[in-house]
């Protein structure tokens, strides 16, 4: 089995975001940038599957500017087998990365694609689904658990209401959630041979897909600061103010 992994590069978890002074979006400059949490999540399990002798290659891809080289590096650090880099320079949307993903899947033909359930920095969810649609294969949303059995994946999905598990039939798009895995380190020795691995980078064009933006963001601001909290003497004063102040009961 051939899995394909996207993955893309993000500000790093642990920086806080500075919005630029203007609101024009978040300032990038001399921040730390990484791999998505989640699409580390979706890798991990990648390659958790070859170590088992189910999979057999697994393909990294990602889109982005000449620095995202180093995430894919990255992620042939963990185990994967080979890098796809296509090259863009310009915000994309989901359904832009969808499309090209959609390019890359035709021609390296997985029997898997396994992706975050969103990014970080701008928390669509929506990539993996427009995937699945595009291909018209079916997908296993919040991955909790991936276990393949033959032809078939039973996916246990994080729901509302608790769990629900799914049957797919392969090839499928599998979207992760976060307690799917605990995803492992590079060790020094593999990001040392992550450095010989094959590494294509291609172009926007290569896929024939138009990647203009039919969105503008208008404004992007900080969070409103939260108000100071307030201690009451006892529970009455306190359903008290739930009822006439906050209006919550």
């Amino acid at each position: 089995m051939k899995v394909l992994v996207p993955i893309k590069r993000v500000v790093d978890f642990n920086v806080k975001i500075r919005v630029r002074a203007d609101g024009s979006g978040v300032d990038l400059a001399n921040v730390k940038m990484s791999m998505n949490p989640f699409d580390e999540i979706a890798l991990e399990e990648a390659i958790r599957l070859k170590e088992a002798g189910t999979a057999e290659e697994i393909i990294a891809v990602s889109i982005g500017p000449q620095k995202t080289q180093e995430t894919i590096r990255t992620a042939l650090a963990m185990g994967a087998d080979r890098g796809i880099f296509i090259h863009c320079d310009d915000e994309l949307e989901p359904l832009a990365v969808a499309k090209l993903l959609k390019g890359v899947v035709e021609a390296e033909s997985p029997q898997l694609v396994i992706l975050g359930k969103q990014a970080i920095d701008n928390d669509c969810n929506q990539t993996g689904q427009m995937l699945a649609a595009l291909l018209g294969w079916p997908q296993g949303t919040f991955a909790s658990k991936l276990v393949l059995d033959g032809a078939a994946a039973r996916v246990t999905r994080e729901v509302d209401g608790g769990l629900q598990t799914v049957i797919l039939k392969t090839p499928c798009i599998v979207t992760t959630d976060l307690r799917l895995n605990e995803p492992r380190y590079a060790s020094l020795p593999n990001i040392m041979k992550a450095k010989k691995k094959p590494l294509e980078e291609k172009s926007v064009a290569d896929y024939g897909v138009d990647v203009a933006s039919g969105l503008k963001v208008l404004k992007t601001e900080d969070p409103a600061s939260r108000e100071a909290g307030e201690i009451v003497g006892n529970a009455a004063e306190l359903v008290e103010k739930l009822k006439n102040e906050a209006g919550v009961i």
